[in-house]
C-alpha cells in the first residue's frame, strides 16, 4: 500500500508541477488503477492505492475535505454483474466510505440487474476513458 497525500495545500507554482509528477508515477506503476487514482489526486484528495481489507485490496481509497471514497476499477470487456456492485459496497462498509465503481476504457456496461442494484445500494457508477485524460498526465 502506498499513500500519496494531497499536494494542493500550499500556494505557488510548484504545486501543479508536483501533482503532475505524482500522477505520472502513479500511471507508470499502477496502469489503469493509477490513471483513476491520479484523477482523484488532482481533485485535491489524498489517495491510497491497493488499500488492504479483509475482503481483498481496495483499488483506490481517497479521502479529504470531509469525504471518504472507496473506488473499484472494472476493466473487463464483459458486462459487470451484481456481484461486482455488492463487493464494492461491502468494502465501502468496512471502511465507512462512499462506494464508487469506475468502468475503465471500453469495459462492458453494467447488466440491468447490476444497474438496479447500484441504484438501490447507492453505488455511484463512473466511466473513464483514456482519451479523456489530459496529455500532460499520460507518460511518453
Amino acid at each position: 500500500m502506498k499513500t500519496f497525500p494531497s499536494l494542493v495545500e500550499g500556494l505557488g507554482h510548484m504545486v501543479l508541477n508536483r501533482i503532475r509528477f505524482v500522477q505520472k508515477r502513479l500511471i507508470r506503476r499502477y496502469k489503469e488503477i493509477g490513471i483513476v487514482a491520479s484523477q482523484y489526486l488532482e481533485a485535491g484528495l489524498s489517495v491510497r492505492v491497493n488499500h488492504p481489507t479483509r475482503l481483498g485490496p481496495v483499488h483506490v481509497f481517497a479521502q479529504g475535505s470531509g469525504q471518504r471514497l472507496v473506488i473499484e476499477v472494472y476493466k473487463d470487456n464483459r458486462p459487470a454483474g451484481t456481484e461486482v456492485v455488492e463487493r464494492v459496497m461491502e468494502k465501502a462498509k468496512l471502511l465507512r466510505s462512499k462506494p464508487i465503481l469506475v468502468l475503465y476504457g471500453n469495459a462492458g456496461n453494467l447488466t440491468s440487474d447490476a444497474f438496479e442494484k447500484a441504484k438501490e445500494l447507492g453505488v455511484k457508477v463512473r466511466r473513464i476513458r483514456p482519451e479523456q485524460l489530459s496529455h500532460d498526465v499520460m507518460p511518453r
